[in-house]
């Protein structure tokens, strides 16, 4: 196992679903996903979520749901290993009992360890915080105030269908897709910038604007059209996507324009944690 300095810079890499993950844990304001212990950890279910309140790690519900949070601080160099110290704390902690610190963890297991890689990890993006609640608490004013509270700072954002792991947001006045890429980082930049040296980097209502880089993965964004709706991205997405998987996949050298566009896009790029 690595030991606490040691960073692992593709820490969800082995995971189903890696992009999601990364997704969630920086992309995305509130949603939940599937995922599922080994028998070895229980077969216990797990709700993983963005966040959850005061920022806490994870939560055995009172009903007896474990949810886990992305969203949180890193302790160490690995987030796998980070978030895998909370989950089974949270496992092992009574109904009811909120995770608030990990402190740092010693070495041990990571996500990749102690989750069933057979279970997908199916993404649910939420409207609102209210699935923090067990069904069964009553509804105070406080806590009716605090999930509004909560609610307000949520930014529009819808999961497409056309294509596995992007995202349609809108920011303001503006709307926005960010695609998270599973294949390997140099893979990816190479073939955005075949397509963008032959100014083929957008599609039908998004202008490509550069990526994000985090996790160890690529993260492509896209610029829409004034007022676009999630929608009225799908079709030209889909249709766009075998470009960019043909691009991907295409290993000659790169020519003299797709060389100034990787120049250029690696300048402009975005690195979040």
């Amino acid at each position: 196992m690595p030991a606490n300095d040691t960073f692992v810079l593709r820490p969800f890499e082995g995971l189903p679903g890696e992009p999601d993950w990364v997704a969630l844990r920086e992309l995305v304001p509130a949603a939940t996903a599937t995922a599922r212990t080994t028998a070895e950890h229980g077969a216990r279910d797990v709700v993983v979520t963005t966040v959850l309140p005061n920022s806490w790690p994870a939560l055995h519900r009172a009903d007896g749901t474990v949810l886990l949070a992305l969203q949180t601080g890193t302790s160490s160099g690995d987030a796998s290993r980070d978030l895998a110290t909370a989950l089974l704390m949270a496992l092992d902690a009574e109904p009811g009992t909120a995770i608030e610190t990990i402190g740092l963890p010693t070495p041990g297991s990571r996500l990749q360890d102690v989750l069933d890689p057979s279970v997908p990890f199916e993404v649910t993006v939420e409207e609102s915080f209210a699935y923090w609640l067990d069904p069964t608490t009553e509804k105070t004013s406080e806590i009716e105030a605090a999930i509004e509270e909560a609610d307000a700072g949520i930014i529009d954002t819808r999961r497409l269908a056309a294509v596995g792991s992007a995202y349609w947001c809108r920011m303001g006045a503006k709307e926005f897709v960010r695609w998270a890429q599973a294949e390997d980082e140099q893979v990816v930049l190479d073939g955005l910038a075949r397509l963008h040296g032959r100014r083929e980097s957008g599609f039908d209502g998004g202008r490509f604007l550069g990526y994000f880089r985090t996790s160890g993965i690529v993260v492509p964004v896209w610029e829409l059209a004034r007022g676009s709706e999630a929608d009225d991205v799908e079709a030209p997405l889909a249709e766009f996507a075998p470009r960019l998987a043909e691009a991907m996949a295409d290993t000659t050298p790169l020519d003299a324009d797709a060389r100034r566009a990787r120049a250029g896009l690696v300048a402009r790029q975005v690195t979040l944690r």
